[in-house]
């Protein structure tokens, strides 16, 4: 089990955006690294809540309806079983914390 992640290394080498891959787990949580292409990502609802942290770029989100700018060092917790998208122009590495 790797103990030291590069972030900024592995999120290069991501081969495609908005495919998140799973870092480790820690408790129940899991961490996902997800490179971020400025095309937007569609609706979705979660049963659990998740946290969007931005390691560089920004992130641009709809949230039940409002809009949310997240930029890099910011972390946005979307609570469970609310509606949220990524509108275009996002980009950069996010780190997910989720179930």
């Amino acid at each position: 089990m790797d103990r030291l992640f590069d972030l900024a290394r592995q999120a290069a080498q991501l081969e495609q955006a908005w495919r998140s891959k799973r870092l480790a787990r820690v408790g129940d949580a899991s961490l996902k690294l997800m490179r971020m292409d400025a095309q937007a990502y569609p609706d979705e609802v979660h049963a659990y809540a998740e946290g969007l942290l931005v390691l560089d770029g920004e992130m641009h989100l709809d949230v039940a309806g409002e809009a949310v700018t997240v930029i890099a060092g910011q972390l946005y917790m979307v609570p469970a079983g609310v509606s949220h998208a990524v509108r275009p122009g996002s980009h950069g590495t996010l780190l997910i914390v989720d179930a």
